[in-house]
């Protein structure tokens, strides 16, 4: 039976089955016979797959309908929830419409009214602390008042008489200026408070006002009463003098270490209230001045300077009739001073501990009081004198001989005067304390920073001073020589050189500079005790630092004095070029050395502070840093002079050596053996000769005279020179590759290296440009 079209299987086209399904057929009929034996099983397989693949279908299709249903019906809740919303949010709106005056009244309530109702309160309490503060104010200042009253109209106003006969009369109006100290200490506790209320000003300035008519009135009657308590005790003891003259002061009974009993008791009564009344009236000054907080040290005391001012009266009389010999004056005060200061530590040391006075010495009190004594008394019938005769031109020079004469006392006097209190005060301040009070308020330059135009003739007469000591050092003639015992013991084959320079030997310096800083140091020593910072930089820039100035100046003149030319460049020249060069430099580091001085530090500091002159970007802080820049200047412009000179001199003593080199003709005419060196002969060019020996001179000189530091630059900055002295004269253009030549030309440069042979062990490697020549021609050479 022949089969129909219809039922007759097709195979698909191989071109039409994919890459997928041919790797499928292959994997599971590998040969033709496995399509017969391996085709019903696989049907079968492939027909439950599909059985199991489209249920699974079906059951993702029931579920995603079901999930639909759900998403539709909880939206549409939502949509219920959210029109509910809606027109609950309708209704609020129309209540709160109804209910709008109600909401704005709440509103001005919380936002207007609840505000200035609450400023009114803070108005009102602020009133109430007001008049609190006014009326305790009040009480206090009239007990202060009340007290003071008591205290000053006590019996006739004398605490204490002169017989001490009823010591209950003067304890009574001791309790009474207690109880005014008191009032003043609660007032002022008081007054503390009120300076969180800076709007309150002027109740302070009022409350303050009436305590300074109360103090006024009430400091003058303490005085007094202290002063005649000193009196009854016999104070000050006499000074005759016989007793002055033959330096008895020491030996004279000293009161204060003479009291007993109730003598003692009232003088300690009446020290402690004194120390107790200045304690609260610099607290109030330092409250006045916004200082309040800040650690100030004070050395004076009121009950010391007590004790000094009747002695001034009597030291006066003697320091009267000795106008025309200041020694004396110099000598009564610091016998004065030494004789009593034992009595005053150990009598008011102890008072003064009890008392809690922080920081303060009663030797140190003492002896201060007793220096301004001194500085009043030069102020007023010495200084006055003298200033107004500097004007004179005929008295000139006899004032400036005593001027000078009192300044060598003034120092000599407040050295001595530290030296009293040093051991002492040391224990009681902190370095910066230490510094301020025995460099500063113990000096009678004081006299100086309270008139600026005595310290402005001193300056003046300080440097004419200077000025002529250092002429007349400059007159000598040793002024510009260095010791020869250095020079001597310099070796030219020496393996090591000193770099590390200090002394003036070290720099190789002349006597004129070591004379230059002696007086410069001088002058700045001379203003280190004076108390006021900027009077000492005032004076130090008008006299120290104007006669370095003057120094320079000096150097500069005999630098430009010195004659020093290519052609007639002579030893002299170069060693008095050495000898400045060398001062400059050793001066220099004097300077820097200065520097770090800790008072010229300050001075540097608060000049810095004070001057209205840009700062300078860089972070040296030196107070000579004009000086030594100009210093380093000079040095470097003379160093530069000298080599510059050097090699000038080379080029023309070597003009007619490049000249034959250059020449092919020339090639090997005027050779003369010289004898370079002990290890071996070599011939070098007779025209070379002179100008290596006279390098050689000049530079073996320079390093006798010159200072190492610098010598070493010089001659490294010679080699150098040279070096492009031969790469770019045109030597090695001249040279054809032949080889006498070639080894005459490399034979010379080796003579120059040996030049600077004592100086470095490889003078080649500072020839790297004559190097490469020399390896150029040798190249050629070899290619020829």
């Amino acid at each position: 039976m022949e089969a129909t079209p219809s039922s007759t299987l097709s195979l698909p086209k191989p071109i039409d089955i994919s890459s997928d399904q041919l790797r499928f057929l292959n994997h599971h009929f590998p040969a033709q016979e496995d399509v017969l034996h391996k085709a019903p099983p696989l049907l079968a397989a492939l027909r439950s797959q599909y059985s199991d693949l489209n249920s699974h279908l079906q059951a993702l299709q029931t579920t995603l309908t079901q999930r639909t249903v759900s998403w539709i019906r909880l939206s549409s809740l939502a949509k219920t929830a959210l029109h509910n919303l809606h027109i609950s949010l309708q209704n609020l709106s129309l209540l709160t419409s109804q209910c709008g005056s109600g909401l704005k009244k709440l509103q001005r309530v919380l936002y207007t009214e609840l505000p200035q109702l609450a400023r009114e309160v803070l108005r009102i309490e602020t009133i109430r602390s007001y008049l609190e503060t006014t009326l305790q104010l009040e009480a206090r200042v009239g007990d202060l008042e009340d007290a003071v009253f008591c205290f000053v109209n006590f019996r006739g106003g004398k605490m204490f008489s002169g017989m001490l006969s009823n010591s209950s009369d003067a304890g009574t109006k001791h309790e009474k200026l207690l109880q005014a100290i008191k009032a003043l200490n609660d007032l002022e506790v008081l007054v503390d408070v009120m300076k969180l209320r800076p709007q309150w000003h002027h109740l302070l300035t009022s409350v303050d006002g009436r305590v300074d008519k109360t103090l006024a009135i009430l400091r003058p009657q303490v005085f007094a009463d202290h002063r005649s308590l000193l009196a009854s005790l016999g104070w000050p003891p006499k000074l005759s003098t016989s007793q002055i003259e033959s330096e008895k002061i020491s030996g004279l009974p000293n009161p204060l270490v003479l009291m007993q009993g109730e003598k003692r008791k009232s003088y300690s009564n009446s020290f402690l209230a004194l120390c107790a009344l200045q304690h609260l009236q610099t607290r109030r000054e330092k409250r006045q001045l916004n200082l309040l907080g800040q650690e100030v040290c004070m050395i004076q005391l009121w009950a010391i300077d007590e004790l000094v001012s009747p002695i001034a009266s009597r030291l006066e009389y003697h320091f009267s009739k000795w106008i025309d010999q200041p020694e004396l004056i110099f000598a009564l005060a610091h016998k004065t001073t030494r004789g009593f200061i034992a009595g005053v530590d150990d009598v008011l040391q102890p008072l003064i501990d009890k008392a809690r006075l922080v920081n303060y010495s009663a030797k140190e009190a003492w002896v201060v009081a007793m220096v301004q004594l001194l500085s009043e008394f030069l102020a007023k019938r010495i200084f006055t004198d003298l200033a107004e005769r500097y004007t004179d031109k005929q008295m000139k020079s006899e004032v400036i001989e005593l001027w000078l004469h009192l300044v060598d006392l003034i120092v000599l006097f407040d050295k001595q005067m530290q030296s009293l209190v040093s051991s002492d005060v040391t224990l009681f301040l902190t370095e910066s304390e230490r510094v301020e009070s025995l460099s500063g308020s113990i000096s009678a330059l004081m006299v100086f920073c309270k008139r600026p135009d005595w310290l402005k003739i001193w300056g003046k007469i300080e440097f004419k001073n200077a000025c002529r000591k250092f002429k007349t050092d400059l007159k000598s003639e040793r002024a510009w020589l260095v010791d020869e015992k250095h020079q001597d013991a310099l070796q030219l084959d020496t393996e090591f050189e000193q770099f590390l320079l200090s002394t003036r030997e070290d720099y190789r310096a002349p006597l004129i500079a070591e004379s230059a800083l002696r007086i410069a140091w001088e002058m700045v020593e001379k203003c280190q005790t004076m108390p006021s910072t900027l009077a000492r930089i005032q004076f130090v820039r008008s006299t120290a630092v104007r006669f370095l100035w003057y120094f320079f100046k000096v150097l500069l003149l005999r630098c430009k004095e010195t004659e020093i030319y290519p052609d007639n460049l002579d030893d002299d020249a170069l060693v008095r070029l050495s000898g400045s060069v060398n001062a400059a430099k050793y001066v220099e580091s004097k300077l820097r050395q200065w520097s770090d001085d800790v008072n010229l530090l300050e001075m540097k500091v608060a000049e810095n502070d004070t001057s209205d002159r840009e700062k300078d970007d860089s972070n040296e802080i030196s107070f000579f840093r004009e000086e030594i820049k100009s210093l380093s200047e000079l040095a470097t412009n003379w160093l530069l002079e000298i080599i510059s000179v050097l090699l000038r001199q080379f080029e023309t003593l070597s003009w007619e050596y490049v000249q034959k080199v250059k020449h092919y003709d020339q090639q090997l005419e005027g050779l003369t053996p010289v004898e370079v060196s002990a290890a071996m002969d070599i011939i070098i060019s007779v025209d070379f000769v002179e100008p290596l020996d006279v390098l050689r001179s000049h530079l073996m000189l320079l390093r006798m005279r010159l200072n190492p530091k610098d010598f070493l630059d010089l001659w490294r900055s010679v080699s150098e020179g040279l070096d492009h002295f031969v790469s770019y004269s045109g030597i090695g253009c001249g040279i054809q590759p032949f080889d006498n030549r070639i080894k005459h030309f490399e034979t010379d440069m080796q003579a120059l290296f040996s030049v600077f042979q004592p100086f470095c062990v490889r003078p080649e490697a500072f020839f790297p440009r004559t190097i490469e020549t020399i390896k150029l021609l040798k190249m050629n050479k070899g290619r020829r």
